[in-house]
């Protein structure tokens, strides 16, 4: 919009607002041609057809302000390219999740690990789940478990031995 603005007494004037197009003329002009030139990037009529449907709605939400632009045209191509490319590198991402090319999230392995060992812990007592961590997890041997615990090495190999009995018995129920 480079009208030029007219000075009255000083005060820039408001420039003369353009006139929208109607958004049904816009879409019968560019329709065909935005559709054949997604068939000729897709080589798949019904992705291009998606594509066209998709762009000229995407259009159509913003038409106040896309109407009177200086290029609607290449704005609507803009919005087309745009979800072409967005869907590509979709179907990248999950040909290669599906392969198994994509590097795995170690982090969440890791998060769910943990999250399966305290739902585990959480059915043994607090004696059994401590003399447990202390020497399955972090591997004291029972003797100093006793002592980081207040009670006797056979304590702490008593609780441990319970600890494994009560959770292989819940993994068997599962």
């Amino acid at each position: 919009m480079n009208e030029p603005i007219h000075l009255v007494r000083g005060i820039p004037e408001e420039p003369t607002a353009r006139s929208v197009p109607s958004f049904e003329v816009f879409f019968q002009e560019e329709r065909t041609r935005l559709y054949r030139a997604l068939c000729l990037i897709t080589r798949n009529r019904y992705e291009a057809e998606e594509l066209t449907q998709d762009a000229f709605v995407r259009v159509l939400e913003h038409w106040a302000r896309v109407g009177v632009m200086d290029d609607a045209t290449g704005y609507l191509y803009r919005t087309a390219m745009n979800s072409f490319r967005k869907a590509h590198r979709r179907a990248v991402m999950a040909a290669k999740r599906a392969t198994g090319l994509t590097h795995q999230d170690d982090g969440l392995e890791h998060i769910e690990g943990a999250d399966a060992a305290i739902r585990a812990l959480a059915i043994l007592s607090p004696r059994q789940r401590a003399a447990v961590v202390l020497v399955d997890l972090l591997g004291y041997p029972s003797e100093e478990a006793a002592k980081i615990l207040g009670v006797r090495a056979g304590t702490v190999r008593t609780h441990v031995a319970r600890g494994h009995a009560a959770l292989k018995e819940t993994i068997r129920d599962e």
